[in-house]
């Protein structure tokens, strides 16, 4: 199941839940998945569009985050071409996406996730993408401290802050820590990335975060002699 598909689906038993009637807007989807789409779909252009120019790389990333159904692909696009020319109005789209999903912080972390990647598509997030990518995360509800464990394991980067890797307090009791390792390498272990649709293409990508969740377990074991 891919993300967009994923996101959808809870979407749609939300509305069912809350009463929303949005019309619709892509083929095949259901009537109140419309405003989403629109929602994700502007976010993920105006992410591209921080830095002042979109390139070929960042579209790409766009497709290989929210991989849409062949049927949606010419309405995406003609949306992604209208919200790209700015990125004013941003903040409203991700306040929409983040009511949506008030009882899924899990489905705003993959998103905000996925924006991260876009950013870096071309190689560098620039100033400009850091102040939006951090206005998203606030508005999303993550902490200053939650944004900067997404961001480093998406882009690999080392950090000398284990604790952050795993998303915990150092005054962790050692009998948590094992738990909260096994939480973050189950969600995030590259065999389950590829079956809830993770394109192939973005598979080292989820090795390095592997990685890098790993080797911060070790060296706090190795910190509390636990090794």
């Amino acid at each position: 199941m891919s993300l967009w598909q994923k996101i959808t689906q809870i979407a749609a038993h939300a509305s069912a839940l809350f009463g929303e009637g949005d019309e619709a807007i892509l083929p095949g989807r259901r009537v109140n998945d419309a405003a989403l789409a629109a929602a994700l779909i502007a976010l993920g252009a105006k992410t591209a569009k921080a830095d002042g120019r979109v390139t070929a790389d960042e579209i790409r990333a766009f497709r290989e985050v929210f991989s849409m159904p062949p049927e949606a692909q010419n309405d995406v696009a003609r949306l992604f071409n209208l919200f790209r020319q700015t990125t004013l109005g941003y903040e409203s789209y991700a306040r929409r996406i983040a009511r949506k999903f008030r009882c899924c912080p899990c489905i705003l972390e993959d998103i905000l996730d996925g924006l991260v990647h876009i950013a870096r598509a071309d190689g560098i997030i620039t100033d400009d993408e850091e102040v939006l990518l951090r206005r998203i995360a606030d508005i999303f509800g993550f902490s200053e401290r939650e944004y900067r464990r997404i961001r480093a394991s998406r882009l690999g980067e080392d950090t000398d802050d284990p604790y952050l890797i795993l998303g915990i307090d150092e005054d962790i009791r050692d009998e948590d820590l094992k738990r909260a390792y096994r939480r973050m390498a189950t969600a995030n272990h590259p065999d389950l990335m590829l079956a809830k649709g993770m394109p192939a293409a973005m598979q080292d990508l989820a090795n390095k975060k592997m990685a890098m969740i790993n080797l911060a377990y070790e060296q706090i074991r190795r910190q509390r002699g636990l090794c």
